[in-house]
């Protein structure tokens, strides 16, 4: 399936607000949502309006802001929880509802019929209000095939604009999430919703191996933010995308990315991890020595992703034992300095025994290339050009 007809549903200001340590304020949700919409997210999902009065207004005043971006709640699929939806002026609402047995028997004891029966009337009435929708099925990989294809089908003879495939505990693979996303493409005209979480480390993944099996729709959140471990974080599937062709992400404003994450890690007092897609301290951070000769000569040589697409810079690490000679050359040209090859390699030499104690700082390296080249002049000064030192 071609991978360009997609658009990311964020979720930061509903299932990110389930993540245990955030709580955003109404100005913190506003700041969040207009980033989102300036890096070009094409819709914005906000928590249920009938979880709180707080939860309500804030939908009401972020639904009226003018963003670019659709806003969308998310409900129960009941008409209580539509009928505020309705009132708070946003653009569409996702329903859910839970169809594994686990799910029914548990949390709120509805047969398949009477699932399908009370979408029925909550449909229609947000498709009287002219609001778009789309139906979930919450714990879909733990929901036996028939049926899911049911209820699908169903729903999609109701005239829906997406179904909702979420893998509610993180138990899907790449290979399931194909298998089953392509089966229910194979029964609804709609377009199809992924949700998936992080639970075993596939969420990125799974929402590859959904849009190969034909979704439309990949929810995602700042950070990968959410319930338990989260869901698919926005920069690692970006990365995933531009990893596969950078013409799938062009309409995407990437160097907000770095802004994002800043702005999701400031309000949940959760630091960027050092290995964070793109944006993590390490991301392009190159130290081996047969890396760096390569990085220095040509980027894409150990590089997938160009970080200066994302505002960003690589960096090149010198002051160790794994250092090569090219790398410590680089930086001497950096600095200015004039070093034979001879005298770069017996500096490398030097910084590799001083690195076997501890590693040294870029202040250091350039301290000790200064003074070989301080000893390079003087002795030219001195010996008529001859070096009088060993290399």
């Amino acid at each position: 399936m071609p991978l360009d007809n997609f658009y990311i549903v964020d979720s930061t200001l509903r299932e990110g607000e389930q993540f245990v340590h955030a709580h955003f304020t109404t100005e913190q949700k506003i700041e969040i949502a207009r980033a989102l919409d300036a890096f070009g997210v094409e819709y914005i999902e906000l928590t249920n309006p009938a979880a709180s009065p707080a939860s309500f207004e804030d939908a009401r005043r972020i639904a009226n802001l003018g963003l670019r971006a659709r806003i969308l709640v998310h409900c129960r699929c009941t008409m209580a929880d539509v009928q505020q939806a309705v009132e708070t002026g946003v653009d569409g609402v996702n329903l859910l509802f839970a169809t594994s047995e686990q799910l029914r028997t548990h949390s709120h004891g509805k047969s398949i019929d009477e699932i399908i029966e009370s979408a029925r009337g909550v449909i229609s009435f947000l498709q009287d209000h002219g609001l778009e929708v789309r139906f979930s099925c919450e714990d879909a990989f733990r929901t036996p095939i028939d049926i899911l294809l049911r209820v699908y089908a169903a729903v999609d003879a109701m005239g829906v604009d997406r179904v909702g495939i979420a893998d509610t505990v993180g138990v899907a693979d790449p290979l399931g999430v194909h298998e089953l996303v392509s089966r229910v493409r194979g029964v609804v005209s709609a377009d199809i919703e992924f949700h998936g979480h992080n639970d075993s480390g596939c969420a990125i993944a799974n929402a590859y191996a959904a849009l190969q099996a034909g979704a439309t729709h990949i929810d995602t959140t700042v950070l990968g933010i959410g319930e338990r471990n989260g869901i698919t974080p926005l920069g690692g599937f970006i990365a995933r995308l531009y990893a596969t062709d950078r013409g799938l992400v062009s309409r995407y404003n990437l160097r907000m990315l770095p802004q994002l994450d800043s702005l999701i890690s400031q309000y949940t007092g959760v630091q960027i991890p050092f290995n964070n897609y793109l944006t993590g301290e390490t991301a392009f951070a190159h130290k081996a020595g047969i890396h760096t000769k390569a990085v220095l000569s040509n980027p894409s040589s150990y590089e997938a992703i160009n970080p200066e697409d994302f505002g960003l810079t690589r960096r090149v690490e010198l002051g160790h034992r794994l250092t090569g000679w090219n790398a410590i050359a680089h930086r001497a040209r950096t600095l200015g300095l004039s070093l034979s090859e001879a005298e770069l390699r017996a500096a490398t030499r030097e910084i590799k025994r001083l690195a076997d104690e501890a590693p040294l700082t870029t202040e250091q390296v350039d301290q000790i290339l200064r003074e070989w080249a301080e000893r390079s002049r003087s002795c030219a000064t001195n010996q008529g050009g001859v070096r009088a030192w060993a290399l």
